[in-house]
């Protein structure tokens, strides 16, 4: 594949180039044009760095008020609700799942109970246990035991296998509960991931996705996981992947931005030069992501977790302007890659802001220009 072969060149100049090579997956420190203390984000209307939200990539204040509700009350009716009321093939149930399953995960593992106290989370056992037939609360349980699994457990012990094997059950039951659902099938792509699933066992899951919703954004980052090299796959299996869904993606399709998600589950894990981000298979990608945020519907789900991206290949670009435009639309909200994958999302995310609105000032930019 072109673009894998192009990568392996960049990163072997890479390593002749660059003297001092920092290892640290997607997290890549840049030395702007001016030091980031010289400009002040607050003057552009961003928000404070502890203010940042880090739960999700972007606002959904409905289920932010039932999340609050529910954790304060531990009653589960208002999450049930929520979700049936939620269109089953859109990418908004999906993200509704994962952040039920994910804040019992976390009550959890903040209280994990003991002789005196009650676990945390339990507000989803008694929605499964009063609610057997909910397809929302089967679903919400199915992702809860898969983030418990990459959460608590390591890929390839026995407990892991476990809480995997349940999981996959789990997967089963939610999609007899809701047939044309392709929520369950999309939670056991990170269960064929973590169980190692035979590629055509993978592909008859990922068929059945393919029936319920096609272009579903959500369904296909998952699946894109499984093709990377790391989980059992390879890196042209991933591109492939990424490349043929970008392909078809219909108008106004968020697809189109596939390919940039495969070039970051791949960067080099070192320091490389700036160059490499301005290289042809990046900016390639970079403009398919650029197009598809353009031609996207405002409200799509899934538009923040583009955005997100493109501020760190922007930034590590210096294409400062059009960071600075990605980085109003999506300020005040970080839960998204790539800053989920630091310790600290908010302070992460703050740096490259930082240091966006650091470039943008010493090219002439300021307040006043900033991108609408």
């Amino acid at each position: 594949m072109e673009i894998l072969w192009v990568l392996m060149a960049l990163l072997m100049i890479g390593f002749v180039l660059v003297p001092f090579m920092r290892r640290r997956r997607g997290m890549i420190e840049q030395v702007p044009p001016g030091h980031p203390d010289a400009a002040d984000p607050a003057n552009y209307g961003f928000v404070r760095q502890e203010e940042l939200d880090i739960r999700m990539p972007g606002p959904d204040q409905d289920l932010l008020d039932v999340l609050d509700l529910v954790q304060r009350t531990q009653d589960h009716r208002a999450a049930s609700q929520l979700l049936a009321g939620t269109e089953m093939e859109g990418e908004q149930r999906w993200q509704r799942v994962q952040a039920f399953a994910g804040a019992a995960a976390l009550e959890l593992q903040q209280r994990p109970g003991g002789v005196s106290e009650a676990p945390g989370g339990q507000w989803l056992r008694v929605w499964r246990t009063e609610q057997p037939k909910d397809a929302g609360g089967a679903a919400v349980q199915a992702e809860f035991l898969v983030q418990q699994a990459w959460r608590t457990a390591t890929p390839g012990t026995d407990e892991f296998r476990i809480i995997m094997e349940e999981a996959r059950s789990a997967c089963g039951e939610a999609a007899l509960l809701a047939p044309g659902d392709p929520i369950p099938y999309i939670i056991e792509l990170s269960v064929a991931r973590g169980l190692a699933y035979p590629r055509a066992e993978f592909e008859q899951v990922w068929l059945k996705i393919l029936d319920r919703a096609p272009a579903h954004m959500g369904a296909h980052l998952a699946a894109l996981h499984y093709w990377c090299e790391k989980w059992h796959g390879s890196r042209e299996l991933a591109y492939d992947f990424a490349e043929a869904a970008a392909a078809r993606a219909p108008q106004g399709s968020l697809l189109a931005a596939m390919p940039l998600f495969a070039v970051f589950e791949h960067l080099p894990e070192v320091n490389l030069v700036s160059g490499f981000y301005q290289s042809e298979v990046v900016t390639k990608a970079v403009h398919g992501a650029l197009f598809a945020v353009h031609a996207a519907r405002p409200d799509d789900p899934m538009l923040a977790h583009v955005r997100h991206l493109l501020v760190l290949f922007l930034v590590r670009g210096e294409r400062w302007a059009e960071a600075m435009d990605q980085l109003v639309h999506v300020d005040g909200h970080v839960g998204a890659l790539p800053w989920t994958l630091s310790a600290d999302p908010a302070a992460e995310f703050a740096v490259f802001r930082a240091i966006a609105v650091a470039g943008y000032e010493a090219n002439g930019g300021s307040p006043a220009t900033l991108p609408n």
